[in-house]
């Protein structure tokens, strides 16, 4: 989704002039660890780390391009394109990786949907190439779902692997709701169940309500999520925050977010909508849909 834009050149300056004189921001740690220049990603809408190449980062854009996946590296350095086969880019909003059964996986979330007119989505689920050589993916396969209460717009899914299941957070209505779907090979069209709803996620401040009503309105709509590697925190992005829902082993994710998250302010993202946790899972990455379009790296609190 596309906010407004801003003057490229004097964004980028704004940028590095924060590495040097910032002020040091709150927890979680943020720092610029590079910039996305490639003109064939403007619109970036879902970042997630490889499980099979070292420091690379599969990036997609919104609705609206051509349906491709991207890799880039940590510093934002475009590696490969490649085109999946058989897929429409209707409105990916969220992009997830994951491994299941020995192979590794990403899932293109194909959830967005501003004029709340979609009676169904899908979910890509395809395997991670070997090489970095470009080319044409197809899907292994996908899921078609509706939600239950009719239309609605979704920017942020996740993978919880060894549960089965994809977790879905909607963006306009508040709270979030969060649904989830199995994550399985399926016939028709799945129906998304809800099981929860997000506690806690910030609202825009008086003052901002007073200066750019719009703004403030966007504030709190979620944007993106992701599941750290341990399967014990639920990231989420919102326009203004970075919310961590922890749980313990064995809760359930309804359960989890019902309890307020540990939140910080978002950093210098303009229109903030890809976040994506490091292989490892010491920090994320989050970036935004603009050109060029900086890449933060984020270390929570543990």
């Amino acid at each position: 989704m596309s906010i407004r834009p801003l003057p490229r050149l004097s964004l980028l300056a704004a940028l590095l002039a924060c590495v040097v004189a910032c002020a040091p921001p709150s927890l979680p740690f943020a720092r610029l660890a590079g910039v996305i220049t490639s003109g064939m990603l403007g619109e970036i809408s879902g970042l997630a780390a490889s499980h099979v190449h070292e420091d690379v980062l599969w990036v997609i854009n919104d609705g609206g391009n051509p349906a491709e996946i991207f890799a880039i590296n940590r510093r934002g350095r475009l590696l490969a394109r490649y085109d999946v086969r058989g897929a429409r880019n209707i409105d990916w909003e969220d992009l997830a990786s994951f491994s299941l059964d020995g192979k590794h996986y990403l899932l293109v979330a194909d959830t967005g949907d501003n004029g709340g007119k979609r009676k169904d989505i899908v979910l890509h689920v395809i395997e991670e190439p070997v090489t970095l050589a470009g080319g044409e993916l197809k899907p292994a396969w996908s899921i078609r779902a509706r939600w239950a209460d009719g239309p609605r717009d979704c920017e942020a899914v996740a993978v919880d692997a060894a549960a089965g299941q994809v977790l879905l957070v909607s963006k306009k209505r508040s709270p979030p709701d969060l649904f989830a779907l199995p994550l399985a090979k399926s016939r028709g069209v799945r129906e998304a169940r809800r099981i929860g709803r997000l506690a806690g996620v910030p609202q825009a401040s008086a003052e901002l309500h007073r200066n750019d009503p719009k703004l403030a309105r966007l504030f709190p709509q979620v944007t993106a999520a992701d599941l750290s590697p341990d399967g014990l925190t639920l990231a989420v992005l919102t326009y203004g925050s970075v919310l961590f829902y922890r749980r313990t082993p064995g809760e359930d994710w309804g359960a989890a977010v019902a309890r307020a998250p540990e939140a910080h302010d978002v950093p210098l993202i303009p229109q903030a909508e890809a976040l994506a946790w490091s292989t490892g899972g010491a920090g994320l990455y989050a970036s935004g849909e603009f050109k060029p379009a900086p890449l933060f790296y984020l270390s929570p609190q543990g």
